[in-house]
C-alpha cells in the first residue's frame, strides 16, 4: 500500500463550476523520490482571477495546458506503476478541497478513482496521535518545503512532514521493508 499525499490548485472553490489548473503527488517514502505534477486545461468557462492568482498562472498559460483526459489518464497509469499492489491511500492538507476535485476530474475523464471513497487530512492525523484535536495545523512546522502554492512543493512539503511525524513515533504503513527502507 502506498500513502500519497496529493495537492491541488484551482480556479474556483469547486468542480464543475470551475477547474482545476494543477496537482502534485508524492509517495510518502524515505528519499521523497516518486513524484507526479499534472497541468489541466479549462473546463469551465467561470473562473474567479483572484483565486487564479494564487496559483501564480494566468488564464492564458491555463487554457495552453493539457485536456484533462490525457493529464488523468497519466496520472492514474502514473499510479498504477508505482503501486502495482493496487492500493493507493490519497492524503492532503484540505481534502475537503483537493479530494472534491482529484474525485471528480478521475470519475469524469478517466472512470474511476483508483483512491477509492476516502481520504485522509493530515492535521487529523497529527492531532489524534498528539491526542490534542486543538493541535490539529501544529504539524505544518515540520514542512521543510516552503509553502508556495507551487502543487508539487506543497505535496512534497506535506509529505516530508509526514515522515518526520514517522521519524518521532507515529506508526503509519509507507510501503518499507522490516528494516525500514522503502520497497
Amino acid at each position: 500500500m502506498a500513502w500519497i499525499v496529493v495537492d491541488v490548485e484551482a480556479d474556483g472553490p469547486c468542480p464543475v463550476l470551475y477547474s482545476m489548473i494543477s496537482f502534485g503527488a508524492v509517495i510518502v517514502e524515505p528519499g521523497l523520490a516518486r513524484t507526479f505534477k499534472g497541468l489541466v486545461a479549462p473546463v469551465s468557462d467561470q473562473w474567479l482571477p483572484e483565486v487564479l492568482a494564487i496559483s501564480g498562472e494566468s488564464r492564458e498559460q491555463h487554457l495552453a495546458y493539457p485536456a484533462p483526459e490525457e493529464t488523468m489518464a497519466a496520472f492514474v497509469a502514473w499510479i498504477a506503476e508505482q503501486c502495482p499492489e493496487g492500493r493507493a491511500t490519497f492524503l492532503s492538507d484540505n481534502p475537503a478541497f483537493d479530494w472534491q476535485f482529484m474525485n471528480y476530474y478521475l470519475h469524469r475523464y478517466v472512470g474511476a478513482n483508483p483512491f477509492g471513497f476516502s481520504g485522509r487530512r493530515i492535521g487529523d492525523l497529527y492531532s489524534g496521535w498528539k491526542g490534542d484535536a486543538r493541535k490539529v495545523g501544529d504539524w505544518k512546522s515540520l514542512r521543510r518545503t516552503k509553502h508556495t502554492h507551487d502543487p508539487l512543493d506543497d505535496a512534497f512539503g506535506n509529505a516530508e512532514a509526514l515522515l518526520a511525524m514517522r521519524e518521532q513515533g507515529l506508526k503509519m504503513p509507507l510501503g518499507l521493508d522490516a528494516e525500514g527502507r522503502a520497497r
